[in-house]
């Protein structure tokens, strides 16, 4: 543990330079990290804002610190990406793919080290960590294939010696601000497909978690390096509110990509929108998983286990609501108690292989768990397990189940970024379906059952109105050859695969008339 006791007399500064050089923690100079870290990239490092703090979850202790960039420094960074465009976008498609496929290589190369960071910095357990860096190294994988792949249309003309065609370009400069709980994968799914897209990006990692977005860089840099391609199509700034605000009103970017909360990402869409500019928005989750009458129940269980508590409950597709009917609620919730209390003895440093449940990323994250406790007792429900915060070093709780509560409650309605799941009972599938679909958000949704007839009412028209909806699987684990993203309050956004590349590029109606004649649509005759 990165713990120091109030009794140790090593300065903080001392004590962070032998973390840099700690063989334990050796990956963080191997990623090109110092105890101070320039916090923008436009092809030459930098920044002249203020210092902030990397604090690590597990210890709640200062790793890093890290000088961010200013909102002018942005600007001038939108700047040299829209220049880079130029070139960037002037180069063939499979040209663009080739220096994916290499981006891809080179995170291989760093798989270990770039996830044992998120697992410093984030919390996340080691497997899940080093899963979301191998999540970017597989889009860049079917990016490259996309790269050969980019396809337009030809229709056939009513008139005659004309050509119907569409064609897809590049839009520019691509915006994305991304969130702590996956402060690799979400970028790798913009970067990869808007990079073969022939778009260039600046992007505003979480504030939180600065070291990931330097070290993601620092990787991605070195193969520009090498290929002789400017740095700035792929700048970073890191800061706040103000460095996020600059990136959503500057004309210069007609895409902003966010993800974050609803409110949040209310306020990018509207600002966005204002300027006419056009935004992928991945906002949050309230996702329910409904066990049927007819489940395999061992099966749900051992689904809802890591849909609850992996991330500590941080996932956007974190199942937040359990809806059991009547007949096996008692023995799904048993079984699940039972599951909870082995997770409980594999709780603790996320950088051991051996823990399942590591710490909330934040000190706030350990508050909202408190409040929403306190918030759901005081309206009737019942803590079945947990509820309270760990004693030891560092931003941990327990997992937490709560009975008892009214589905309307506002509690239930609201995303709570913390392990707390609700549990309803329901009489019947088409119950279990009303109430999943009565949130505002509409991320990921999941159904256990044996009935081929709930299957197929499940994925219907009548059934979940999520993004994403499964069966006999989790809410959380989405695959990158699926685009990814959610309905009603999540924002309507699509990432990763599918169709999900004609976010990141501006279509053009083509008609060639290559006759000598002149005729109109429609028959219309003006002579």
């Amino acid at each position: 543990m990165l713990r120091v006791s109030s009794r140790n007399r090593v300065p903080q500064l001392q004590m962070l330079r032998h973390l840099v050089t700690d063989s334990k923690y050796g990956f963080l100079k191997q990623l090109g990290l110092s105890t101070e870290n320039p916090g923008l990239y436009n092809g030459q490092w930098g920044g002249s804002g203020k210092v902030v703090e990397s604090v690590s979850p597990i210890t709640g202790q200062v790793i890093a610190k890290v000088r961010t960039a200013t909102s002018s420094e942005t600007s001038e960074t939108i700047a040299e990406a829209r220049k880079a465009w130029t070139q960037w976008a002037s180069l063939p498609a499979p040209t663009r793919g080739e220096i994916v496929r290499q981006i891809g290589d080179e995170l291989r190369l760093n798989l270990r080290p770039l996830g044992q960071l998120v697992s410093l910095e984030m919390g996340k357990i080691l497997p899940e960590s080093i899963g979301e860096v191998q999540e970017y190294i597989d889009i860049c994988d079917y990016a490259v294939g996309l790269s050969r792949s980019l396809s337009g249309s030809v229709f056939p003309s009513e008139r005659q010696d004309h050509a119907l065609l569409e064609k897809w370009n590049p839009l520019g400069v691509v915006g994305i601000i991304s969130a702590f709980n996956s402060p690799v994968a979400v970028y790798g799914w913009n970067s990869a497909i808007a990079m073969v897209c022939g778009n260039t990006m600046v992007w505003k990692g979480a504030p939180t978690t600065p070291l990931v977005t330097i070290a993601t860089t620092k990787i991605i840099a070195k193969v520009l390096e090498r290929n002789n391609i400017p740095g700035s199509i792929v700048s970073m700034v890191t800061g706040g509110t103000d460095i996020g605000e600059t990136i959503v009103n500057d004309r210069r970017v007609p895409l902003v990509s966010f993800t974050g909360s609803c409110s949040a990402g209310k306020q990018v869409a509207l600002k966005v929108q204002e300027r006419f500019g056009k935004f992928l928005l991945e906002l949050g989750g309230n996702s329910a998983l409904i066990v049927a009458e007819d489940a395999d129940v061992n099966l749900a269980v051992k689904a809802a286990l890591f849909a609850c508590v992996g991330t500590a409950g941080q996932r956007c597709t974190s199942t937040r609501r359990l809806i059991l009917h009547r007949k096996i609620k008692d023995e799904f919730l048993g079984k699940l108690k039972t599951a909870y209390k082995s997770i409980l003895g594999r709780t603790g440093n996320p950088l051991n292989e051996t823990v399942l449940f590591g710490p909330v990323h934040s000190q706030r994250a350990v508050d909202e768990y408190k409040q929403a406790i306190n918030t759901a007792v005081k309206n009737g429900g019942k803590v079945e397990f947990g509820g309270n915060q760990l004693d030891r070093a560092g931003f941990f709780v327990e997992p937490t189940i709560i009975s008892g509560l009214s589905h309307d409650s506002e509690i239930v309605q609201r995303e709570t970024f913390a392990p707390i799941v609700y549990v309803f009972e329901v009489n019947s599938v088409d119950e279990a379906i009303a109430l999943n679909n009565s949130v505002q958000q509409g991320l990921s949704s999941a159904l256990f059952t044996r009935d081929v007839g709930n299957v197929f009412k499940w994925i219907g028209p009548h059934g979940s109105d999520c993004g994403v909806v499964n069966v006999n699987i989790g809410t959380s684990g989405a695959e990158i050859g699926g685009a990814f993203g959610g309905e009603k309050a999540t924002g309507g956004g699509r990432e990763s695969g599918s169709d999900a590349w004609k976010n990141y590029m501006r279509r053009s109606t083509i008609t060639i008339n290559h006759g000598d004649g002149l005729p109109l649509a429609q028959g219309i005759k003006f002579e």
